[in-house]
């Protein structure tokens, strides 16, 4: 009763996208009605409309499949028109319990707009592989597109700002949209957190799921590679909520080394870091290597001290000889076996196009075998007594 009271006083709106869910979905509702919800049912589209009569609860359907991101705002834009702050979404297969929803509400804090994420346990046996390789694998690009370390970025249960989620102009609608609206609120200042909650598995074969392994994680992959370049730009990220400047170390060189030193020196951020180090410091960036590098450590929050560390292995001449030679290879299929004046000057610009794409191969190459030597040590070390991970 008292989470119920903590939900009607901050007028929580539980939002449950549907498609084609027919199955579990009265399941879901009744089991949100007993934990005292106020609900919404979002009809992505059903094949079966989902009526209103069958669940008890307001439906609101689309006549086409728009995707989950697309019933979450239409969730949102009916939240703002009848005054809740907050929309709690939760999936409609029966792999949340209303009750553990419950958990998120400790966690709302009224003078700070915050998306509250229920991070799942993961250790059910029933859990498939894919899910676990994919939540690791969305947390890793997730920490370098927010510097946030978070348990579980993939789920579908979390408390959303209704303000400032509308906000925002999305270019996705479907399973990315999570990931999208998790990195972009957190772009604009919204503070994101997570709770533990417990999930239920089915067996194999038994769990709907609409996921696609070739389609979302396609799409995925592509929000992740647009949301890192974006990353990189030197533009303001769009401010939705103000932020508290930090004391500028600029004048104060000794403290600046010493953060510089221990920030960011978890094992996979070293590794990461290390990999950026060697890749830019293979590329042909003639006179700004170590510019780049700390620009790109800094935008991805990862160590710059070892990146630029590890960029003084592809110093001249051994890895630039081997990137030309790669390069020339790929385009003449042979090693260049003369070196003279023609070759090194006159012909100046074929050798830079040549090292510019063996580069392109021997940088990540290069960085993914140092970087994971590195990522050995330093979990290594982080596990020597005295030593924290």
């Amino acid at each position: 009763m008292e989470h119920l009271t903590v939900a009607r006083q901050h007028k929580i709106l539980l939002v449950i996208p549907v498609y084609n869910h027919a199955a579990t979905l009265a399941q879901v509702v009744t089991g949100a009605k007993e934990a005292g919800w106020d609900i919404l049912v979002v009809d992505d589209g059903s094949q079966q409309p989902i009526s209103p009569n069958l669940v008890g609860c307001d439906v609101i359907r689309h006549t086409i499949n728009f995707g989950k991101g697309g019933a979450i705002l239409t969730g949102a834009e009916h939240a703002r028109a009848n005054n809740y702050p907050y929309i709690l979404t939760l999936d409609a297969d029966g792999q949340h319990d209303p009750l553990e929803a419950l958990k998120l509400l400790d966690m709302i804090d009224p003078e700070q707009p915050r998306l509250i994420i229920g991070a799942r346990d993961m250790s059910h046996p029933n859990v498939p592989r894919a899910s676990i390789f994919g939540m690791h694998f969305s947390n890793f690009w997730v920490r370098l597109e927010t510097s946030l370390s978070l348990p579980d970025t993939q789920s579908g249960m979390r408390l959303y700002p209704v303000k400032e989620l509308l906000k925002l102009d999305f270019a996705t609608s479907h399973y990315d949209f999570e990931i999208e609206s998790l990195v972009r609120l957190a772009w604009g200042g919204v503070e994101v957190t997570s709770v533990p909650i417990q999930v239920t598995y089915p067996r194999a074969g038994e769990r709907i799921s609409h996921f696609s392994q070739f389609r979302d994680n396609g799409r995925l992959t592509l929000l992740h590679t647009k949301l890192i370049l974006r990353r990189l730009l030197p533009v303001r990220h769009q401010q939705l909520v103000a932020r508290k400047q930090a004391p500028s170390l600029l004048f104060h060189p000794i403290t600046l080394l010493k953060q510089l030193l221990r920030e960011h020196t978890t094992p996979l951020n070293i590794a990461t870091a290390v990999w950026v180090g060697i890749f830019l410091g293979t590329v042909p960036l003639i006179a700004i290597h170590t510019v780049a590098i700390i620009y790109t450590c800094h935008k991805l929050h990862l160590n710059k001290v070892a990146a630029v560390a590890a960029s003084q292995l592809c110093m001249p001449p051994v890895v630039p000889f081997i990137a030309i030679q790669t390069g020339y290879y790929l385009f003449n299929g042979r090693f260049l076996a003369e070196f003279n004046k023609k070759t090194l000057l006159h012909q100046m610009g074929d050798r830079l196009l040549e090292y510019l794409a063996g580069s392109l191969i021997i940088g990540p190459v290069l960085g993914f075998i140092i970087a994971g030597l590195c990522y050995v040590v330093a979990k290594t070390l982080s596990k020597l007594p005295g030593r924290s991970s």
